[in-house]
């Protein structure tokens, strides 16, 4: 995570604080049921928005992924075609190569989703002139990957072992590529409902205090689990999520109330780390104090 400097002014503690959201990790596997297991790239500029613009966030493109996710799980049952055999013949070779190299760092659900998810825009490619149906296309495609890929590496693997890794991570991607298409196709025709009833649910948490969750301009917590959404990205890829920290320090860290952190790094120049924190968080309860009397977040 990000690190700020802080300096002990008055002026630092009058001046709105941003949190950028940046991933570290390159990528990563694991699940995110919290957020309900809608797709989020490692890297992902995540906020808290809340009335004060947020609703006009709440587009239909901005609840595409998070239909995807769900109606993934609704097709499922329809979509169960059989691995074949000449996928994970291919997978195998190249899943070794990869692996082989650092094994002890090998992670099966990120190298599974690289694979398998690099292959989604140029599936979809076909629909350029439609970027709604090929935004649809894509968030299908991805959908079926995550799920395929956290299934199958969801399971206790023997550590730096290859073939075991590959098994599962090979697994995961030839299931999703036998069952892509179906569930492209199944997708299609439920989009229409699936975003009107999200997009009314984004609405809805942008008038509410805690306001409503973006990562990359997709509406992210459609569940009611703000805070286990934000402490998942945070578990997961490291993401720090900008309008979400306030709360108290302990040494020089800065910890959120709903599960949010920050560190709070020492200016060279002068005050110490105990002043910085406790400078930061000041800052922190002040703004936060003008976030809840205005409904919206900084």
């Amino acid at each position: 995570m990000r690190t700020l400097s802080l300096l002990a002014t008055s002026a630092a503690l009058a001046t709105p604080l941003l949190f950028t959201s940046q991933a570290q990790a390159a990528g990563g596997g694991g699940s995110l049921a919290a957020c309900g297991n809608i797709h989020v790239e490692a890297d992902a500029q995540c906020s808290v928005e809340a009335s004060g613009g947020c609703e006009a966030m709440c587009t239909p493109l901005a609840v595409t992924a998070a239909c995807a996710a769900d109606l993934q799980a609704q097709c499922a049952g329809g979509c169960n075609a059989e691995i074949e055999a000449s996928c994970t013949t291919d997978c195998q070779a190249s899943c070794l190569t990869e692996c082989q190299v650092d094994p002890g760092s090998f992670d099966c659900a990120a190298s599974c989703n690289a694979s398998c998810g690099g292959e989604c825009s140029a599936r979809c490619e076909g629909m350029a002139g439609d970027g709604e149906a090929r935004a649809e296309c894509e968030a299908s495609c991805q959908a079926e990957c995550d799920a395929s890929c956290n299934a199958e590496c969801n399971i206790d693997l023997p550590e730096a072992d290859c073939m075991a890794s590959c098994n599962a991570c090979c697994s995961g991607e030839c299931r999703a590529e036998a069952n892509i298409d179906c569930q492209i196709d199944c997708q299609a025709s439920l989009y229409a409902e699936c975003k009107a009833e999200i997009q009314g649910g984004c609405e809805v948490a942008c008038t509410k205090p805690e306001g409503a969750l973006f990562c990359d301009g997709q509406y992210v917590d459609h569940g009611g689990n703000l805070e286990s959404c934000v402490n998942a990205l945070v578990a997961l890829f490291d993401i720090m999520v900008s309008g979400y920290a306030e709360g108290e320090c302990s040494g020089n860290m800065c910890s959120g109330e709903a599960g949010g952190s920050i560190s709070c790094s020492v200016d060279p120049e002068g005050i110490s780390a105990r002043e910085a924190a406790l400078a930061l968080c000041l800052s922190l309860g002040l703004f936060g104090v003008r976030r809840r009397r205005r409904r919206r977040f900084i």
